[in-house]
C-alpha cells in the first residue's frame, strides 16, 4: 500500500458554482473557502501530512478589476478571522509564491499567520498565492549558482517540502494551469467534473483509497 504524504489541490470552479446558482462568481469563491476548510479536518483525520492549495495564480491578475479585488480581500478575511481556530487544530501554514507583489497589509497578515502556527504539527497546510510555476522555476534558475537537481530544487518555494503524491482538480478542466509543474512530475493525477464547492470528504477519501492501490513505477517495470 502506498504511503500517502502529500496531496495538491487546484480548486476549479468556484465561479462556476456561484453563477449556476445565479449568485454570482464571489459568492462561488466564498462557498470555496467553507469547502477547503472541510477538507483540511478531513485531512486532518486520514492523517495526511502535507496539503497544498492553489489560492491565486499569477494569472489570475487577468480576471475582472471586482472579482480579484474580491479574492484578495476573502483572503485577508479568512486569516483575520480564522487564524486562532486554524492554530487550536494544529495546523502549521506555509505560504509561497510572489508574495512581494500583494499588498503590504495582506503580506503582514500572511506572514503573521505562518509566524502563529510555525510550531504546529497536526498538518502543513501549503497556500500558493500569486503563485505560477514558470516563474518560480525561472527564478529558483537565477538563484543556482551551479546547475544540478538537489541545488536547483533548493531554491525552489517547495524547498524541505515533500513533492506531491496526489494532484486534485476540480472543475472538470484536465490540466496543470501553471502549477507545481517541477514537483508534479510523479504524482497521480484525479480530475474531477465536479466543482471545488461540491468536493467532499467521500471524494478525497475515494481518491486516497485508489492512490493506495496504484503500483507506482517510476520509471521501472
Amino acid at each position: 500500500m502506498n504511503t500517502l504524504n502529500h496531496v495538491a489541490f487546484i480548486m476549479d470552479g468556484n465561479g462556476r458554482w456561484g453563477q449556476k446558482r445565479g449568485k454570482g462568481r464571489n459568492y462561488g469563491h466564498l462557498k470555496g473557502v467553507d469547502t477547503l476548510k472541510k477538507i483540511v479536518k478531513s485531512s486532518i483525520k486520514l492523517k495526511i501530512p502535507i496539503l497544498t492549495f492553489f489560492v491565486f495564480s499569477s494569472e489570475n491578475w487577468r480576471r475582472p478589476k471586482k472579482e480579484i479585488n474580491y479574492l484578495l480581500k476573502l483572503i485577508k478575511i479568512y486569516f483575520i478571522k480564522e487564524i486562532e481556530n486554524i492554530k487550536n487544530q494544529g495546523i502549521k501554514l506555509n505560504i509561497f509564491g510572489e508574495i512581494k507583489k500583494l499588498s503590504p497589509d495582506l503580506r503582514k497578515i500572511l506572514k503573521k499567520s505562518m509566524l502563529i502556527t510555525k510550531k504546529n504539527k497536526s498538518i502543513t497546510v501549503n497556500l500558493a498565492i500569486n503563485y505560477g510555476s514558470k516563474n518560480e522555476i525561472i527564478n529558483a534558475f537565477k538563484k543556482t549558482k551551479k546547475i544540478n537537481k538537489k541545488k536547483f530544487e533548493i531554491n525552489l518555494d517547495t524547498k524541505n517540502i515533500k513533492y506531491p503524491d496526489i494532484l486534485i482538480r476540480t472543475g472538470g478542466h484536465q490540466r496543470l494551469s501553471n502549477f507545481m509543474l517541477w514537483q508534479l512530475a510523479y504524482a497521480e493525477l484525479f480530475f474531477l467534473k465536479k466543482l471545488w464547492p461540491d468536493f467532499n470528504s467521500s471524494d478525497l477519501k475515494k481518491i486516497v483509497r485508489k492512490f493506495q492501490k496504484i503500483k507506482r513505477n517510476y520509471g521501472s517495470v
